[in-house]
Parts: structure tokens; sequence; C-alpha cells
């Protein structure tokens, strides 16, 4: 659908904002601008039909509460009710593999607070054909099988020249592509960052008893073990190892994987059987150095990637298009330009400081949890014992883990913009 009905805010524009990337952040971000008044073009390297039909490829997301009343916001939450496995407690222990769970655990359970389930747990290619659909009911241009090669920033607009020779204008260029960005490398965005020698093993399972909707965190020496509920009798299992040895087990056949997962996994949900193929994503932490330049704004990945560990990487790129789509909105409203440097500082300002604390947060947790020195191991165990036994303080990290707390923008309390 490369060219919608209604006209951009300005005139000499083909549209107000363009979108590089139609994953999930730049589709989450077209939407929210399209039913916030934009003209909006989203650029999509993947064709739409190739996403839209997509089998399951190991990726599901633990959406926090904030980011379901985004989606709710965004109309696209009816959609995915059937297919959202809420998230009504978390355990959290450490231990070694074989050995069990350490005594020390820490407990969250939805009923300590008032907004319901801290999260849900959905399917990547649920959440994505939703979103897809979504882009169809609010008009926005997609130009799919198609990527910005380049942009040239000219007084009062941005020039983009698509790969097939293409060029579109607007007032702002949102990079939403990815890790590798090439907009903010263009835009002369640093990034900082590193490896931390890890793969997560990514795999769905079908069990024997029902998980009610209880999510586990185990933390082994080699790196996290985190157990997903899924609809019915299944879970999503994220397991973190060494390079090598991820590498090692992803070339095993189904039984030899298996096997290598049911001494980590326990038995407690019964005999495991795979459930589909089994993946792998290497970890690392990346933060651009800004997130804004001239008239260039970046979300999600581009801005930020950081290590698995809280799940908390989509949710961040939510609150980045939450965060960004109320600046735009209300800079709208008062007549100004949405690609000036000043209305995208608001959102770099708004967004900055939650960024860096929630990188370093998830770094130090997985260089606290991913060792097995037995000093460090009864110093943690310890302190997830304490933090069970207070229960204002549990209560506070429940808020924080369903994405209740600071200062939230609108789409995340479930407003329209």
């Amino acid at each position: 659908m490369d060219n919608p009905a209604c006209a951009p805010i300005f005139a000499d524009m083909d549209y107000d904002v363009i979108i590089a990337g139609g994953g999930l952040n730049g589709c989450s971000m077209a939407l929210a601008l399209a039913q916030g008044g934009f003209l909006v073009a989203l650029v999509d390297p993947q064709a739409t039909t190739a996403r839209k039909s997509a089998n399951y490829d190991g990726r599901s997301y633990a959406l926090a509460q904030s980011s379901k009343k985004l989606l709710a916001a965004l109309k696209i939450w009816p959609e995915l009710t059937g297919d959202a496995q809420p998230i009504l407690q978390i355990k959290v222990n450490d231990g070694r593999p074989g050995e069990g769970p350490s005594p020390f655990v820490m407990e969250f359970d939805h009923a300590e607070i008032e907004e319901g389930p801290m999260g849900f747990m959905v399917e990547d290619r649920h959440l994505r054909r939703a979103l897809l659909d979504g882009l169809v009911a609010a008009d926005v241009g997609v130009f799919d099988g198609r990527q910005v090669d380049e942009e040239v920033v000219e007084p009062g607009f941005v020039a983009a020249k698509l790969n097939d020779g293409q060029v579109l204008k607007s007032s702002l260029l949102i990079g939403a592509d990815g890790v590798k960005s090439g907009i903010a490398t263009r835009a002369g965005i640093k990034r900082q960052g590193w490896g931390y020698g890890q793969t997560a093993l990514v795999v769905a399972i079908a069990h024997e008893r029902p998980h009610d909707g209880i999510a586990h965190q185990f933390f082994m020496p080699s790196g996290p073990l985190a157990i997903l509920p899924l609809n019915g009798n299944r879970s999503s299992i994220v397991w973190t190892e060494s390079d090598e040895e991820a590498a090692r087990i992803q070339a095993l056949d189904d039984a030899g994987y298996l096997n290598a997962l049911r001494p980590r996994f326990g038995s407690f949900l019964g005999d495991i059987v795979l459930e589909g193929d089994h993946f792998t994503y290497p970890l690392t932490l990346s933060l651009a150095e800004i997130l804004v330049a001239d008239r260039v704004a970046l979300i999600g990945d581009a801005a930020h990637r950081v290590h698995p560990i809280a799940g908390q990487g989509l949710n961040a790129g939510l609150k980045d298009v939450a965060v960004l789509a109320e600046v735009l909105v209300d800079a709208l409203r008062r007549g100004e330009d949405i690609g000036a440097t000043d209305v995208l500082e608001r959102f770099q300002s708004w967004r900055r400081f939650d960024v860096a604390t929630l990188a370093a947060a998830t770094d130090g947790f997985n260089r606290l949890f991913s060792n097995d020195n037995n000093a460090i191991r009864l110093g943690r165990d310890l302190g997830m014992g304490l933090v069970n036994a207070l229960p204002g303080l549990r209560r506070g990290l429940i808020r924080e883990a369903a994405g209740l707390t600071g200062d939230l923008p609108r789409l995340m309390r479930g407003r329209a913009l």
C-alpha cells in the first residue's frame, strides 16, 4: 500500500514521518503515529507477506502490563487475547545443572498488585501478525522488500533514498533498523557496548503438567535459564550458555538437545518434548551514545540492545515508541516542527536515563549471577531470601517488572494519544 489517501501535514512532503525497519518496534511506531494523525511511511526490508506467514521461530516475548496497555490503546490487543498467556507468578532461584535449585527463592505473585497479571507471554508470530493487520487498518504506507540506503537532511525536511531509487521526503526519519542501524551510522551516532561471550538457546517445549502461569528464572553458572509459560501445556525456554557450548548443543539432534536440556530443566513439569525447531541468538550490550540527530530519532535495538536476563528488551523498545509518539503528537498540536532539535531532545531526555539504568542493571545482574564463586553465590542467595521476606520491597519489584513505575507515557497507561 504505497499511496495512502490522506495528505501529509506539510504539503511539500511525501509523508510526515518515515520509519526505517518493519520489526515489532517499527510497526508499533507506525501504528501509534498513524493513529495520532500523522501520514506515515514504513520501509521494511522484509516482505510483509513473509512476516505474516512466518512459522514459529523460537521467539516469544514477556510483555509487561504497561506494554499490554499500549497494545490495547493501539486497538490490537483484542486480536492477541486468545494467544496471550498471563504471567501470574515469577519464581527466581539459583543452582547448578543436575543439583536442583537453591532453597533461597524470590517469589512474585500478581495478587500483590491491583492491576492484574504482571505480564503476558505472546509468540512473535502472533504479535507480528496483529501489528501488520493494524497497519492496514490505519492506512500506513508500507514499502516492503525495500530499505533506506541514504538520507540527506535539508532545512525543514529529510530526504530518504530507498534501494530501488525512490526518494521520500518527510519531517522526520525514525531508525528502527536494529542493532546495526544504518540510520544511526550515517547520522554519525556512535555506539558503546560489548559481547558477553554468551548465546541464548531458544526453543518451545510441551510438557505433561500445567505450568499454572508461573515463569521460572533459574540462575546457573553459565547464565540464566528462563522457563516462560505459553498457551496450553507449553513453555518457551531461553537458555544461556557460553558461545562454544551453545554452538555444540545447537548442533545436536533433537534427542541430544533434550538430553542436554533435561538436567538443567528438571522434572517438575513432567516429561518434556521439543515443539518445533530450536534457535540461537548471540547476546550483546549495545547502546547508542545519543538517541537523536538532525531530523533523526532512534528506537528499539537501533537505540539499545541489552542482555535478556530480565526480559525487558521489547518492553524498552515499546516504551521508546510510546514516549516518541507522545512527544510528536503534542508538538504537532502546538504547531511545532516535529523534526526540530528541541522537539527531539524531549524524547531523548525522557528516555536516556531509563535506558542507561536498564543497561546497567541487566549487565550487573548477568555478571552477578553468571558465575560459580561460592562467596558470591552465598551473598546472592541470602539477598534473594531477604527480598522474599520483605513484602514492601517485593511489591515494589513486582510493579517495576510490570512496567508500572516511573513517568509513564499516555499509551503505557492505556490512554489514547
